[in-house]
C-alpha cells in the first residue's frame, strides 16, 4: 500500500492521476453489499409480484449502466472500455436479505474498484426504488471491495471474506 494519497499533488490539489506511462494489464474487481428488507417483501421479489416487474433483472441493467458510468459519477475516475459487468444476487430467505455482487474486468491502466463499487450501489438502489411502495424500511449497507487483480499494486482479497454459497474470495 501506498504511503500517500495518489489523488493529491505536493500542495494538496485534488488532482486526476496520470496513467499515460502505464501498462495495460489485464485487470478485476469485485465488489458486494446487501440490502435488507422485511421478509414478506423478499417472498414477493423472489415469486416475481413487484408491480413494477423482474427486480433483479432491473437491478443488473442499472448495474451494469452505473458501472459505465462511474467517471461522470466519482470525480477524478478515468472513463474506462470494461471489457465486461456481471451482477449477482444471492437472497437469503428467513433473513430477509439479498446479497448483490459485481465483477467487473477491463485491460487498461487503471484499476476498476469504482466502477464495482458503483455497480453494487446502484443496484441495491434500484432494488429499493422497486420495492419501496411496500417496504420503505429497507437498508443497503456493507458495500465493500472483495478483490481486485492486476496493476502495479498486485492482488487485493479482503481478508476471510467468504463468498455466497461457501466459496472464498479469492476462487
Amino acid at each position: 500500500m501506498s504511503e500517500r494519497f495518489t489523488h493529491f499533488d505536493d500542495e494538496g490539489q485534488a488532482i486526476m492521476v496520470d496513467v499515460g506511462d502505464k501498462a495495460d494489464t489485464q485487470r478485476l474487481a469485485v465488489a458486494r453489499g446487501e440490502i435488507r428488507m422485511r421478509e414478506a417483501t423478499l417472498e414477493r421479489i423472489l415469486d416475481r409480484r413487484v408491480e413494477k416487474g423482474d427486480v433483479f433483472a432491473v437491478a443488473r441493467i442499472a448495474g451494469i449502466m452505473a458501472a459505465k458510468q462511474t467517471s461522470a459519477l466519482i470525480p477524478l475516475c478515468h472513463p474506462l472500455m470494461l471489457n465486461s459487468v456481471s451482477l449477482d444476487f444471492f437472497p437469503h430467505p428467513g433473513e430477509g436479505r439479498v446479497e448483490v455482487e459485481a465483477r467487473v474486468k477491463v485491460g487498461g491502466k487503471t484499476g476498476v474498484e469504482m466502477e464495482a463499487l458503483t455497480a453494487v450501489s446502484v443496484a441495491t438502489l434500484t432494488i429499493y426504488d422497486m420495492c419501496k411502495a411496500v417496504d420503505k424500511e429497507m437498508v443497503i449497507g456493507e458495500i465493500r471491495l472483495l478483490e481486485k487483480h492486476g496493476g502495479k499494486s498486485g492482488s487485493f482479497v479482503r481478508g476471510g471474506a467468504a463468498r455466497p454459497g461457501g466459496r472464498e474470495s479469492g476462487e
